[in-house]
């Protein structure tokens, strides 16, 4: 049977926009919950500038009070030498850089060009190299730019490139916008796989005009076997305007059962918990699963 795993980034990616304060005890259970769901990679926090995203300031706090699991990963991301620095002195075992395809989303959302913001994981990756510390890739903008409209698949292929040849163990491809569609997306893979494995290649797509199930069933021919998910849909782009959160976890792991893909996920358990979060943050989960009567799961 066909396995996929599954990287959760709901705690980080999902949380980081909200725009109430959500209480660092509240991050600490949802974390511990979806653990308890089966997962085995959840993005815990970041280590980033608190002006930069005041939503996780208290990254440090949240990754010293999880419960971890010795089978789980529980990567933080970082934009620099300085965040690599916390990170270490919190006890990550496993980072993540980021840049883009897109210069003008990329000048946007960190001040830097690509070539600027690459330049700067290279203290990330000596680091990392030094404390054995696992680094992870993301590209944002893949299939769209808010900037730019579409983006040529060879650029993303040349960023990701370059990622892996920094130490990167893998690169995520993020739609950002959610501007693909599945065609698209599956020729943006092979355009990307032409050059780096398609085993160290994830998909990020976010759901922002109800493709992203769509546009992962495409990718699956292509035969990638990590993708990113949001718990209860989770998430959205402060550079990008209307973005929504990434795939909801539930939504796609619902699917990949059906499609007799094994991913180790307790779909009652992780609906659960997306109910629990979306009740907690005070709004209707963005999931289609979660809206559904809990018996009626399978």
């Amino acid at each position: 049977m066909r396995a996929i795993r599954i990287v959760e980034v709901g705690p980080r990616d999902g949380l980081q926009n909200e725009k109430q304060v959500v209480p660092t005890s509240t991050k600490v259970e949802l974390i511990d919950k979806l653990t308890a769901t089966g997962l085995r990679a959840i993005e815990a926090t970041s280590f980033v500038r608190a002006d930069r995203i005041p939503q996780l300031a208290d990254g440090a706090e949240v990754f010293a009070r999880i419960d971890k699991h010795p089978d789980v990963s529980y990567p933080v991301l970082v934009p620099n030498e300085k965040g690599m620095q916390a990170a270490l002195a919190a006890g990550a075992s496993e980072v993540a850089v980021f840049t883009a395809a897109s210069e003008s989303f990329n000048q946007r959302n960190v001040n830097a060009s690509i070539a600027e913001s690459i330049a700067r994981f290279a203290p990330v990756f000596a680091l990392a190299k030094q404390h054995e510390v696992r680094v992870r890739g993301y590209v944002s903008c893949v299939l769209g730019c808010p900037y730019e409209g579409a983006i040529d698949p060879n650029a993303v292929d040349a960023v990701t490139r370059e990622l892996i040849a920094m130490g990167c163990y893998e690169v995520s491809l993020g739609d950002t916008i959610g501007a693909g569609t599945p065609l698209a997306a599956a020729r943006m893979l092979e355009t990307v796989a032409r050059h780096t494995p398609v085993e160290r290649l994830a998909l990020h797509f976010h759901d922002t005009r109800g493709q992203a199930l769509a546009n992962i069933v495409a990718c699956l021919a292509e035969g990638v076997a990590t993708l990113d998910a949001s718990v209860g849909g989770l998430g959205g782009c402060p550079y990008a305007k209307g973005a929504t959160g990434n795939v909801a976890t539930e939504d796609l792991v619902y699917m990949l059962h059906g499609m007799g893909i094994h991913t180790g996920v307790d779909l009652a358990a992780l609906t659960a918990v997306s109910r629990w979060i979306n009740q907690t943050l005070g709004r209707e989960p963005a999931s289609k699963l979660a809206r559904i009567p809990a018996e009626q799961i399978v």
